[in-house]
C-alpha cells in the first residue's frame, strides 16, 4: 500500500471518530440551569457568604468540568420557605431561569409550623408537577424532624419524601441531614442550622441523586 493511501485511511478515520467523540463531550458540555429552591439550610442561614453546600455545589461542578463552566447554578433559597411559599415562587423562577434540573429542599419549616401532613404532601406534588411541566428533572431532597414531635407524625413526615419520589419517579436524597444531624458539633449555636464545617457533608448527600441528571 503506498503511504499516501495510509494518510488518507487514517485522515478518513480520524473524521469518522471525530463526531463520536464531541457527542460524548457533549453529554456534559450542554448548557445546564439548575435550580435550588430551598429554605434556611441552603440558603446559608448564619454562615459566611459562599460557604453553603450550593455554592459548594457550583465549585464541585467546576472542577470535575461537568458543564465545562457553562453550568448556572441558582440559589433560590430563602430562610423560613415552606412547601406554600415554595409554590407560590416556582411559577416566576422557572419563567425566569429555565432550569434543566430543579432541586427542591422543602418541607421542614412545614413540620416546625404544625402544618398538616396532607398539606405538604400536596404542596409537594404541586412542585413536582411545576417543575416538570417546564421540563425540568427533578431532584426532591428527603427531610426528617426529631422524635419529640410524636413517633406518628415524625414516622408519617419522613415518609413523604420517600412516597412522592417513587410515585413521580424522581431522584431523591433519602435525608439531606445524613452523618450531620447526630454530630452536635455540627451544628450552630442554635442547635438547628449546620455550621460551615457541615456543609460539605450536605453537599455529599445530595450528589449521588444530583450527578447522573447532569449528564
Amino acid at each position: 500500500m503506498k503511504r499516501h493511501d495510509v494518510r488518507w485511511r487514517r485522515l478518513l478515520a480520524a473524521l469518522l471518530t471525530m463526531p463520536l467523540l464531541m457527542l460524548a463531550a457533549s453529554a456534559y458540555s450542554a448548557p445546564k440551569n439548575l435550580l435550588v429552591l430551598g429554605d434556611s439550610l441552603s440558603a446559608e442561614y448564619g454562615l459566611t457568604r459562599g460557604s453553603g453546600w450550593v455554592a459548594l455545589l457550583d465549585k464541585r461542578l467546576q472542577q470535575e468540568k461537568i458543564g465545562a463552566g457553562v453550568t448556572a447554578v441558582i440559589n433560590a433559597s430563602i430562610s423560613g420557605e415552606t412547601t406554600i411559599g415554595g409554590k407560590t415562587r416556582l411559577p416566576a423562577l422557572l419563567s425566569k431561569h429555565a432550569p434543566d434540573i430543579v432541586i427542591i429542599e422543602l418541607g421542614a419549616n412545614d413540620a416546625l409550623r404544625g402544618l398538616q401532613l396532607s398539606a405538604t404532601q400536596a404542596n409537594l406534588q404541586a412542585l413536582i408537577d411545576m417543575a416538570r411541566a417546564a421540563k425540568a428533572k427533578v431532584v426532591l431532597v428527603g427531610m426528617q424532624i426529631p422524635p419529640n414531635y410524636g413517633a406518628d407524625y415524625t414516622n408519617k413526615f419522613s415518609q413523604l419524601f420517600p412516597a412522592a419520589a417513587k410515585q413521580n419517579k424522581t431522584a431523591l436524597v433519602p435525608f439531606f441531614l445524613k452523618d450531620v444531624a447526630d454530630k452536635p458539633a455540627l451544628f450552630q449555636a442554635d442547635r438547628m442550622h449546620p455550621n460551615e464545617q457541615a456543609q460539605q457533608t450536605l453537599l455529599d448527600n445530595v450528589w449521588p441523586a444530583l450527578k447522573p441528571l447532569l449528564k
